[in-house]
């Protein structure tokens, strides 16, 4: 039986392109099986239209519990876009021969063109890498690669390296799951290319695939049978991975969402050191090597990086230039290359450019984003080597659904994606345009940037100003976006859906979602995500987490009509079970940080309103449904037993007195009201040392401050409990103090004033003699602390014999404090 020709390459590499070309015009093979979604076999005629490259199949699988994406990039110096190429050129039939991308082996890759993609077996490759590169002196995996590859050998040379390099890069490792599945599968591709008829003088299979899987194709194929494989459905993997019980708990399971689309692609994507998981990095200089060779590649990346640093202002003179030259030359011969390759002009770059110490590596000698500290030449030299080039789709692509309905959208509404666009959201014509803005937003499709507007969806606000624009990689963003659904309604919900997943019950983003799904108007979403949300948010692990969050979805849900979010069922799960679990957290004792002190408080305000809330409605409609499922006497319960637990916080203390008084005569409990309330507060606030004594009153007045600020026996016993702290504790007092009373509005602080100037014989005097500050006087607390100064001096002086009565009586005498 004749042997398939198995051409194993390094992605996105010109030498490897260069090579597929030349072996497939001097074999003639019937049949090119190119590595890629086979999926996509019954639509190759789309990747011969005319697109100005880089494109890429993107494939993705989309339902309620899972989404996945990868893309196939494509430039013209990839050896799988020549094969596609060349192959029609001699008249051989091409295939698609690996998995489709929405199959368990890619569920964590997002590229298939990985270099060596089976991360759990990436130890063996690294180690033989790492003891090529000390053999041969060269730094870095690229600088490897282009030593051996890119050096412009011949052709039969080029292919005994490759295959001694790849046979010890893979050895014997039989790979990760993912990569015999996906090699099971192409080896099935290559069984039946070779059990088809063939021709005389031509070979009969030619196969491209990256280098890692090649020594395993070629032991693989033999003994399988001929037949045409088949595409596995995605219905079937993701059946596989659901747990049985959950999936029928569930009930119907919603309908999947796949497919593949050509999408433009950009260089930048492809770099690899923007974040690309394979290939090779600076696609703009492999590209100007393809067409030009090394010499034209070096003498483009030279004039253009020159220029670049020159409009930066940064050093790049004749003079450089000319050391640039002289540097890379040097390095060549002495790294025994014929002429400079891409890491002998970047040292020598690095070498005649770069005037100070370096405080990072230098780039193009490890893999991945730029480390902070990088030279700016550098970053500039990067960037012009990754190139700014970005593809487009030929007319008539075939594109998702979403694609057409946002245009439709778009026009529908009399949105031009340019310029600025200020909307009145109490219009309903704006109001509608906002929330297809919000829509794309989700969808994080470029050139839609909100620049003015409320963050909450109830804050009040009428106006909103957005910057609109069309980037080059808006189209790829809006055909990926096809994964999420048909419509823009669908696709975003979706979207959101998926979000709100990723929160994992925190939630703080939660409600952020949710404040989007208002604005989107998207009240409605799957009864699978709200049963996800209850049970996430039962994982909570601080009180302070849920007070802004529920008070904000509170909101929504009682009062969001306009954005049709009013009794929205995904508001009711959430506030619910952020409501119960709220309880459980506050039960415990627990200190609280001051930097948690704010948002502990709004926890406790959030928690009441929404008590006070179900109670007025039970009242107004004793016949209706509840509000929401919840029990008020829990939460009270929950209080009392808080503002009596000695252990607690004293502002969890005072918050939790405060909510129970101020909720008196709301339910059916003799809990104290007026003077009996005060009794309760007074004891409470006795009960406490100087230092705390501020926190717990902060409790109080942030909770029943309507209840206490104007009760006459409130103010009574404050300024008698003040009157009797001595100086030092009033000086370890006097800042909680001052922080709790901030929490009454400036009118009822001036009401507070009227009544202390009442209680001291000081009606003549005005309020402002309490509440104003004076410019030039120092702060209450620094004169308190001032006069315990003072004290002590005294007392030290009066146990050596030293007296000053006068000074000390005058010094000492008692007023009202403030």
């Amino acid at each position: 039986m004749t042997q398939p020709h198995i051409v194993g390459v390094r992605h996105h590499s010109p030498a490897c392109a260069r090579l597929v070309a030349e072996r497939i015009r001097a074999l003639r093979p019937m049949y090119v099986l190119i590595e890629g979604p086979a999926d996509f076999n019954e639509r190759l005629d789309e990747l011969y239209l005319p697109h100005r490259l880089p494109v890429a199949i993107y494939s993705y699988l989309s339902s309620d519990r899972t989404h996945r994406g990868s893309w196939s990039p494509f430039a013209e110096h990839s050896p799988e876009w020549q094969a596609l190429q060349v192959a029609r050129e001699v008249g051989a039939a091409v295939r698609f021969i690996d998995l489709p991308a929405w199959h368990d082996a890619f569920s964590r890759m997002e590229n298939r063109y990985a270099d060596v993609a089976d991360h759990e077996h990436e130890e063996r490759a690294e180690a033989y890498e790492r003891a090529l590169t000390e053999k041969l002196s060269v730094q870095g995996r690229d600088a490897l690669w282009d030593h051996l590859f890119e050096d412009g050998c011949d052709e039969a040379e080029l292919a005994q390296r490759l295959a001694t390099y790849f046979d010890n890069l893979r050895g014997q490792d039989p790979g990760s799951q993912g990569n015999q599945a996906r090699e099971a599968m192409m080896a099935r591709w290559i069984a039946w290319a070779m059990a088809q008829p063939g021709e005389p003088g031509r070979a009969q299979a030619l196969v491209v695939c990256g280098g890692f899987h090649a020594p395993a194709l070629a032991r693989l194929w033999r003994g399988l049978p001929g037949t045409l494989p088949e595409t596995p459905q995605p219905s079937a993997e993701i059946r596989d991975d659901d747990d049985e019980e959950e999936s029928r708990a569930d009930g119907p399971q919603a309908p999947l969402r796949f497919g593949s689309y050509l999408v433009p692609y950009t260089f930048k994507r492809l770099d690899a050191f923007a974040g690309y998981a394979s290939g090779m990095p600076s696609p703009a200089y492999y590209q100007w090597m393809w067409e030009h060779g090394p010499e034209g590649a070096a003498h483009r990346a030279l004039q253009q990086v020159m220029q670049r640093l020159r409009d930066k202002k940064l050093p790049a003179s004749t003079a450089d230039l000319m050391a640039v030259h002289l540097r890379a030359q040097g390095l060549a011969r002495l790294r025994g290359h014929d002429k400079p390759l891409r890491s002998d002009w970047l040292d020598a770059l690095a070498g005649a450019l770069v005037k100070d110490a370096l405080d990072a590596p230098l780039p193009w000698t490890y893999r991945g984003a730029m480390r902070p500290g990088t030279d700016p030449v550098l970053v500039q030299a990067m960037d012009v080597l990754a190139g700014d080039t970005a593809g487009r789709l030929a007319p008539g692509t075939p594109q998702p659904p979403l694609v057409a309905a946002v245009q439709a959208e778009l026009a529908s509404h009399g949105i031009a994606l340019r310029g600025q666009l200020k909307l009145d959201l109490l219009t309903e014509t704006d109001r509608a345009r906002s929330r297809v803005l919000h829509r794309l937003a989700i969808l994080r499709l470029p050139g839609m940037r909100r620049t003015q507007g409320p963050k909450l969806a109830m804050s009040g606000e009428r106006t909103e100003q957005w910057s609109l624009s069309e980037p080059l990689e808006q189209q790829a963003a809006l055909i990926e976006a096809g994964a999420w659904g048909a419509s823009l309604h669908d696709a975003a919900r979706a979207r959101l859906e998926d979000d709100l997943r990723q929160a994992q019950g925190r939630i703080g983003p939660l409600a952020e979602g949710l404040n989007q799904a208002a604005w989107a108007g998207l009240s409605a979403l799957s009864d699978t995500l709200l049963r996800e949300l209850r049970a996430a948010i039962a994982a909570e692990p601080r009180f302070e987490a849920l007070g802004t969050a529920l008070s904000v979805l509170h909101t929504l849900l009682r009062h969001g009509q306009m954005l049709g979010m009013a009794d929205a069922p995904v508001l009711r799960v959430v506030i619910e079970s952020g409501f119960d679990r709220a309880l459980w957290l506050l039960e415990p004792p627990a200190a609280i940080a001051p930097a948690d002190m704010q948002s502990h408080l709004e926890g406790h305000l959030a928690l009441r309103r929404i008590v006070a809330d179900v109670l007025a409605h039970a009242q107004d409609h004793p016949d209706a449904q509840p509000l929401l499922d919840l029990e008020p006497a829990r939460a009270l319960a929950v209080w009392q037993r808080k503002a009596a637990d000695s252990a607690a916080a004293p502002v969890s203390r005072g918050a939790a007195l405060g909510a129970t008084l101020s909720l008196a005569g709301r339910i059916d409990d003799p809990h104290a009201q007026g003077e009996s309330g005060v009794a309760e507060a007074m004891q409470l606030l006795h009960s406490l040392p100087a230092p705390v004594l501020g926190d717990a009153l902060t409790g109080l007045l942030a909770l029943a401050r309507e209840q206490l600020a104007s009760e006459p026996a409130f103010v009574a016993g404050m300024d008698r409990t003040v009157q009797a702290l001595d100086n030092a504790d009033f000086v370890r007092a006097m800042p909680s103090l001052r922080a709790a009373f901030a929490w009454l509005p400036p009118q009822e602080r001036g009401l507070l004033a009227d009544q202390v100037l009442t209680l001291h014989d000081a009606t003549h005097l005005s309020r402002r003699t309490l509440t104003a500050h004076r410019s030039g006087e120092a702060p209450p607390e620094q004169l308190a602390e001032a006069r315990r100064v003072e004290d002590a001096v005294f007392a030290r002086l009066a146990a050596w014999g030293v007296t000053l009565e006068e000074e000390k009586e005058k010094d000492t005498e008692k007023a009202p404090r403030p």
